[in-house]
């Protein structure tokens, strides 16, 4: 797993990409930090929690770094309380941050 809030270098985005097309992305959405990889997306909110995030900031999804498509499905989304009754980032604000922080940390995928 790789802990980044900065948008990464072109070399890393071809690490990555040696290691396979798709990655899970873990979010923090009020630090702006994003975990890349893990088995599971818990495994990556549990790297998150250890470093002080707060679970409702946490949210999932995924990048197809072949054809820079970004997903907002993740069982760990799954939160009634917070009113996301489903797999996808539900909620409009959430997704666009989410969106938004995975754009700039692989914004070399779309120069």
């Amino acid at each position: 797993m790789k802990l980044v809030s900065r948008p990464l270098k072109e070399e890393e985005i071809q690490e990555l990409k040696e290691k396979g097309i798709y990655h899970k992305l873990t979010a923090d959405l009020e630090k702006g930090v994003l975990v890349i990889g893990g088995d599971l997306h818990a495994d990556a909110e549990e790297l998150l929690l250890r470093g002080g995030s707060s679970q409702d900031n946490i949210w999932g999804g995924g990048i197809d770094l072949g054809e820079g498509k970004i997903e907002t499905t993740a069982v760990l989304n799954l939160r009634p309380r917070l009113g996301n009754d489903g797999l996808e980032i539900l909620d409009p604000r959430r997704r666009e941050k989410f969106i938004s922080l995975v754009k700039m940390v692989f914004k070399e995928l779309w120069k």
